[in-house]
């Protein structure tokens, strides 16, 4: 999720953990992902993606088979800006998978993970192929 998937491995993407329907990748801070460089912020763009790629890693972290999933639907409330020059971090948890479609919360922070940049809602189709 972080290095075979070219837009994350392009936004230095880092994997942190993964098990249990649970997934958590890092986005460290540069100077390209800036989105105001009067603030030094991460764009919020880049959290959006990071939001994204953890929310899959969390649907894979919870199949006993890989398989391509897609975002079919990925709300996001921005709570607050990111401290200037921070990583931020993601954690998603996959809470229920039908044959379909798996169900993921995530969040996003810099410092405190009981203080989130962000957090999101999001469905996945899951495309299992014909067996699935």
């Amino acid at each position: 999720m972080t290095q075979n998937v070219p837009q994350a491995a392009a936004l230095g993407f880092q994997f942190v953990s993964v098990g249990d329907g649970r997934g958590s990748i890092m986005v460290p801070w540069r100077e390209d992902l800036v989105g105001d460089p009067d603030t030094d912020v991460i764009a919020g763009g880049v959290v959006t993606s990071l939001l994204d790629h953890t929310c899959g890693l969390a649907i894979h972290a919870l199949s006993q088979e890989p398989f391509p999933t897609a975002t079919l639907d990925l709300r996001i409330d921005y709570l607050r800006a990111a401290a200037s020059k921070a990583d931020v971090t993601a954690e998603a948890h996959c809470y229920k998978m039908t044959r379909l479609i798996a169900f993921v919360r995530a969040k996003a922070w810099d410092a405190d993970p009981d203080d989130p940049i962000a957090t999101a809602q999001a469905a996945f189709i899951l495309n299992r192929g014909t067996g699935g």
